[in-house]
C-alpha cells in the first residue's frame, strides 16, 4: 500500500482535539511507542528545568497532573482514535523555559499572551501535515480562550538538511504559512515569530 496519505482515499482525515483527560491516553501512547518524546521528556520540558536525576517516570506524572489540573495546552492531531503529534502552547507563565533563553530576554520589549514551544510528529509520521494540522488547531484554541500575541521560536532550515528532532520549536515554513512574521532573530537559525489572533 502507498505511504502517500494524498493518494490513499481510505484515509480517514485528519483531525485536532486538545489535551486534557479525554485525549490522555492516546497522547500518552504516543509518547510511550516514542521513547517517551526526547528520552524521556514527556514534553514538560518547557514547563520547568530538565536538571540532571529527573527520571521519566517523574515527567510522565507531573505531565499527567498538570493535565488533570488544567495547566498544559496542546492540539493534538488525530486520524481516526490514533494521536500522531501535537504543538504544545501556553502563556510565558506556563512555559517559562524555551530556546536561546538569554538572547530572547535581551531584546525582549513585552511578553507575549501565548507561546508556541514545541511540535512533535511520531516516527513513521512525518511528511502527512501534522505540525500544520497541529499549528492551526493550536491558534484555534488560543482564540477559543481569547486570543492575543501569539509568538514562537521556529528554525529556518533554508537548504540544510535538518532532522526532525532538531526542529522541534517547529520549522519556519508552518508558521510563516500561518500569518506569523519575523520579529527579530536569537540564534543563526531560530527567529522570534509572532501572530495577533482574535479572540473567537
Amino acid at each position: 500500500m502507498s505511504n502517500d496519505r494524498a493518494a490513499d482515499t481510505t484515509a480517514p482525515p485528519l483531525s485536532v482535539r486538545p489535551l486534557d483527560m479525554n485525549t490522555w491516553p492516546a497522547f500518552a501512547r504516543l509518547v510511550e511507542a516514542n521513547n517517551g518524546v526526547w528520552g524521556g521528556c514527556w514534553c514538560v520540558g518547557f514547563h520547568t528545568k530538565m536538571g540532571k536525576g529527573r527520571t521519566p517516570e517523574q515527567n510522565r506524572a507531573e505531565k499527567e497532573q498538570r493535565v488533570r489540573a488544567g495547566q498544559t495546552h496542546a492540539a493534538l492531531v488525530f486520524e481516526g482514535d490514533d494521536c500522531l503529534g501535537w504543538c504544545q502552547f501556553g502563556s510565558p507563565a506556563e512555559l517559562p523555559e524555551i530556546k536561546s533563553k538569554r538572547k530572547y530576554e535581551k531584546d525582549l520589549m513585552v511578553l507575549p499572551d501565548w507561546r508556541i514551544t514545541c511540535f512533535f510528529t511520531g516516527k513513521g509520521l512525518r511528511k502527512r501535515g501534522v505540525a500544520h494540522a497541529a499549528l492551526g488547531g493550536a491558534l484555534a484554541e488560543i482564540s477559543r480562550n481569547g486570543g492575543g500575541t501569539v509568538e514562537g521560536c521556529p528554525e529556518e532550515t533554508d537548504d540544510r538538511s535538518v532532522s526532525g528532532s532538531f526542529l522541534h520549536t517547529g520549522p519556519m515554513a508552518v508558521f510563516e504559512s500561518h500569518g506569523f512574521t519575523r520579529t527579530r532573530p536569537i540564534s543563526p537559525h531560530r527567529w522570534v515569530v509572532t501572530l495577533t489572533v482574535d479572540p473567537g
